[in-house]
């Protein structure tokens, strides 16, 4: 049996496991083009259903998946991040998305910075990286504020099959800076 989901805190987020009370503002992320232009454009709300069940499933299969994020001065979900391995991915990935009113404010770097501390120390991993499109110039300045570097280049799996650039640092790495 697995240990529940943890819960990790941060000085302004909550990162928790998706809940019910996530669908809505979840598809409200979805659908908007913007916010979506790089995570696979936007999408309607049964797409959005299927998406919070997959995010939900892997806790189950793979013991981790993304975090509902929340705010928490509002209690209000803004995005999902966190550590993400599909089958066939470049890697074992922290990834992050928010809504777009809380973009520029340090949240994807505050809340991934978590993800990974608990990636490394939880999980066990030894590598954690980013999968970014190149034209994603907001997500590879947070890649670069969390010390990462691009390691290679990629091809995500079926049905995706986009080309991208895959971020990265190892455990030793994340360490050593941090210290």
């Amino acid at each position: 049996m697995r240990p529940p989901a943890p819960v990790l805190e941060t000085d302004r987020l909550i990162l928790r496991t998706p809940e019910p009370e996530d669908f809505e503002p979840w598809t409200a992320f979805l659908a908007d083009a913007e916010a979506q232009a790089f995570l696979g454009g936007a999408q309607p709300r049964p797409l959005a259903w299927r998406q919070i069940c997959v995010m939900t499933g892997a806790w189950t299969v793979r013991g981790f998946s993304m975090f509902s994020v929340i705010e928490k001065s509002t209690g209000r979900w803004i995005g999902r991040l966190g550590p993400w391995q599909p089958e066939g991915w470049p890697g074992t990935e922290v990834g992050w998305g928010l809504v777009r009113d809380c973009w520029g404010k340090g949240y994807a770097t505050e809340g991934a910075a978590a993800a990974i501390d608990w990636a490394f120390d939880v999980l066990g991993w030894d590598e954690v990286i980013h999968t970014i499109e190149s034209p994603n110039v907001n997500s590879s300045k947070v890649a670069e504020r969390l010390g990462s570097t691009i390691l290679r280049q990629a091809v995500l799996p079926a049905p995706i099959n986009l080309p991208v650039d895959v971020w990265g640092q190892s455990r030793a790495q994340w360490k050593a800076r941090k210290r």
